[in-house]
């Protein structure tokens, strides 16, 4: 038999719903006070024969007596609260932080599925599982469920809120809501359930991570140094999905509060400033059982609800694992409009009638735009390897009236994003290699993120070491070809970048970015480096760079160690997909003839700043009839090195050599490249560059000249 919490707590939660003392129960039971009170505070428990006089006292039955698994029903009854407009007259025309985000299923479907990852139970080594369910509902499902939510007494509100719909936004936004449901007869329930992750633990109002939810704006509890969110923002798009302004909450929790675990039940209404018969609203209510200790017993609290009262409300969950179920009430998803439509047209192409077609509640294009976003943003947490197991497993369904509409599709990381799911299997799995030679290789490359010290303080805190990914890609399957992926530790996809100035006829390539606990929890400085990126965040967790956070805790300039590191990533990922140079068998007797390198003949010990010379150069012709060299300096003893522009030009019988000018140039190894330059650090003896010249700078086909390369001092004047 399933049992709930202590008797004492219990029972003085009963009484308050019903309205009676100690005094009072003990009258009827005809026991003492003492006898109560020693109940309460757990010093006793009653015999099994005054259980049952207890039940009739309380209105209910003496199984939900012994079993104290929910509330009587007796007392107080489930009801809307209304926050109460403020005495100074001021007024909020809606929840400022849902404007952070558009009403889309994508950001959606990012920002809790984010939040599911932070709040994943890790002690059992298990993946956190979300679920994405779209509903529809149409005639008497609907009814059924408008009397579940007491539509009736929340009718008003929503009226007074379309009669100034005019005059500002959010009014605008419930008002088309409410029509759509009235005029179509449908309303569209998306809901988010997770499981193994912590549900919504802590008291009503004291803090917590239920009242960080259910009562609070930007308040973030996270679990973990590598959680996803910080800002406390995330939790608006679940009130920014819903038209009309309306999320219900089922949550299991993973520590017991009052005793119990399973259907802990709020639901929170968002609506502007609005007046009804006369009393002014501040905005926000909430659907729950009034809360005894408040004035006048009017505020609505967390009630745990028996298992009809979830299922008429579509808020019941699979199992009793841990974890939480939003349901959001009215779901729309304006950016669908956006973009191109199922059949290819774009926005500027006429699609259905004349006044369009296009429908913000299509459940079977909201079910596709949530499998293609979360394929796209957790891929990586979805994906395992080696002795790593997958954080994170997905699926989306459709649904109308109860009936399957789309069937229930797990997201498959291997085929929304095969190429990089095949690049961490390989990084997880350790056969990742050097150099790319081979079709369906991985290469790995560690690129340095130099942390800064905290409070602006010059120097360095250390260096942590990311892990560069690099493979071929897989046609059009993982979207945009040649980006580098950038993850931490929840291994969510926090940018998306393209590689500028690869080099000429590189095959098409896809990049992974690990940084901080996602380059592995034993790397050095992985949770300094989880803690800085975190804070260069803004609140999509879409990009690193500079922000208010970053400045105060760390410098102004801060996110410039955050350049570098796309630097050193950019550097790294050309190098790993140039095409291996071809020996000089390889280019033929012709080419090798037609090369001609220039050497300055070695100084003697230097008495100044000591000058790199040329004594290897390596030169095809490529592809499309650039010349492309790899060369070497060595340079003499010195503390000081000359900076070197290398230059390249045609030989010719007569006349000046004609210059080419470099459509790359980037350093291998032993010196940096900066504006065309070769910069040297002190004690290096040895250098290696690359480049290739720019076709559209050769006066004449390059089969026809030979190539002189020199390094000249300074600035090459």
């Amino acid at each position: 038999m399933e049992t709930g919490e202590e008797f004492g707590p219990w029972l003085a939660r009963q009484l308050k719903l019903a309205g009676k003392t100690q005094a009072e129960l003990a009258d009827e039971l005809k026991l003492t006070r003492a006898a109560v009170s020693a109940w309460i505070t757990g010093r006793s428990t009653p015999r099994p024969t005054v259980m049952t006089d207890i039940a009739k006292a309380l209105g209910t039955d003496v199984g939900t007596v012994h079993t104290r698994t929910t509330d009587t029903q007796a007392g107080l009854p489930v009801t809307w609260y209304h926050r109460a407009g403020y005495p100074d007259g001021g007024r909020d025309l809606g929840n400022a932080a849902a404007f952070a985000f558009d009403a889309d299923v994508q950001v959606l479907a990012r920002e809790t599925c984010q939040n599911s990852l932070d709040e994943r139970l890790t002690e059992n080594g298990r993946p956190v599982r979300v679920r994405y369910t779209l509903h529809e509902l149409t005639g008497e499902a609907l009814d059924a469920f408008r009397e579940a939510i007491l539509w009736n007494d929340l009718f008003p509100h929503y009226s007074a809120v379309s009669e100034v719909a005019g005059n500002q936004k959010v009014g605008r936004v419930v008002d088309a809501g409410v029509r759509d449901m009235y005029e179509k007869g449908r309303l569209v329930l998306l809901r988010v359930d997770d499981y193994n992750a912590s549900g919504l633990t802590g008291d009503d109002y004291a803090d917590g991570k239920f009242a960080a939810v259910v009562r609070r704006q930007l308040e973030s509890l996270k679990s973990g140094p590598g959680a996803g969110g910080s800002y406390g923002l995330g939790k608006a798009t679940l009130w920014a999905t819903s038209a009309l302004g309306l999320v219900l909450i089922n949550s299991t929790l993973s520590v017991p509060h009052e005793g119990r675990t399973e259907r802990r039940v709020i639901g929170r209404l968002e609506l502007p400033w609005r007046e009804v018969n006369g009393e002014p609203y501040a905005g926000p209510a909430w659907f729950g059982r009034p809360d005894p200790d408040s004035p006048g017993a009017r505020v609505a609290r967390s009630w745990w609800a028996d298992e009809a009262t979830v299922a008429r409300l579509h808020l019941t969950r699979e199992s009793d694992e841990p974890g939480t179920s939003f349901l959001i009430v009215g779901a729309h998803d304006v950016a669908s409009l956006e973009g191109k439509s199922d059949d290819g047209k774009s926005d500027d192409e006429p699609i259905g009638d004349e006044e369009g077609d296009e429908d913000t509640r299509d459940i079977r294009k909201m079910h596709g735009r949530l499998v293609e976003a979360l394929g796209r943003d957790f891929w990586a947490a979805m994906t395992g390897g080696g002795s790593r197991l997958p954080l994170l497993e997905v699926s989306v369904r459709a649904l109308r009236n109860g009936k399957e509409v789309v069937p229930d599709k797990q997201v498959d990381p291997t085929v929304e994003q095969p190429s990089r799911t095949r690049a961490l299997r390989a990084y997880y799995e350790g056969t990742t290699v050097d150099l790319l030679t081979e079709a369906g290789q991985v290469a790995a490359r560690s690129v340095p993120l130099k942390l800064p010290l905290s409070g602006g303080a010059r120097g360095s805190l250390g260096t942590h070491q990311a892990v560069l990914l690099v493979t071929e890609a897989e046609g059009d399957r993982d979207g945009g070809k040649n980006q580098v992926h950038s993850l931490r530790g929840n291994r969510m996809t926090v940018k998306r970048a393209g590689v500028q100035r690869l080099p000429l006829g590189t095959n098409p390539f896809q990049a992974v970015l690990l940084v901080g606990e996602a380059s592995g929890e034993a790397a050095p400085f992985a949770k300094e480096a989880e803690e800085f990126l975190r804070a260069a965040e803004p609140p999509e967790h879409d990009r690193w760079g500079q922000t208010e956070e970053l400045t105060l805790r760390w410098s102004p300039s801060a996110y410039r160690r955050i350049n570098a590191l796309t630097a050193e990533v950019n550097n790294a990922v050309r190098e790993l997909v140039a095409r291996p140079k071809r020996s000089s068998r390889e280019g033929g007797e012709a080419v090798r003839r037609a090369l001609t390198v220039r050497t300055r003949p070695k100084a003697k010990a230097p008495a100044g700043p000591v000058v790199p010379v040329l004594d290897k150069l390596d030169a095809t012709v490529g592809d499309n009839g650039e010349w492309r060299i790899t060369a070497e300096a060595s340079i003499p003893r010195g503390d000081e090195i000359v900076p070197m522009v290398p230059v390249a030009q045609l030989d010719v019988r007569s006349g000046g050599r004609p210059t080419l000018d470099w459509a790359e140039l980037v350093a291998v190894e032993g010196c940096e490249v900066e504006d065309g330059i070769l910069r040297f650090p002190p004690g290096t003896r040895r250098a290696k560059f690359r480049g290739l010249t720019d076709v559209t700078s050769h006066p004449v086909r390059t089969a026809l000249t030979r190539l002189v390369l020199e390094l000249r001092a300074g600035k090459g004047e």
